[in-house]
């Protein structure tokens, strides 16, 4: 499931250089993951890199984009040719 961030986002800019995807950028207003490259960090880390640093805890799942750990691990391969 990618995630997402919500509007309660603080603009503090500290997800956006965590992402190893280069799944997050800066939104209209706010910060925002684009689904098509959020692995949840699978593939590179334990845990989503932008929730642990989160100051706010604004990044869920977003349930409009349900992938199970094999798509997810699919995703990462497809994004970075790596076999991890």
């Amino acid at each position: 499931m990618a995630l997402k961030i919500t509007d309660e986002c603080i603009n503090c800019d500290v997800c956006e250089p965590v992402c190893p995807n280069q799944a997050i950028f800066q939104g209209i207003e706010i910060y925002q993951i684009d689904p098509a490259r959020c692995t949840e960090c699978v593939g590179h880390f334990e845990h989503a890199q932008c929730v642990e640093v989160c100051p706010v805890n604004c990044i869920p799942l977003d349930p409009d984009y349900a992938e199970t750990p094999e798509q997810l691990q699919e995703k990462y391969r497809r994004l970075t040719g790596g076999d991890a």
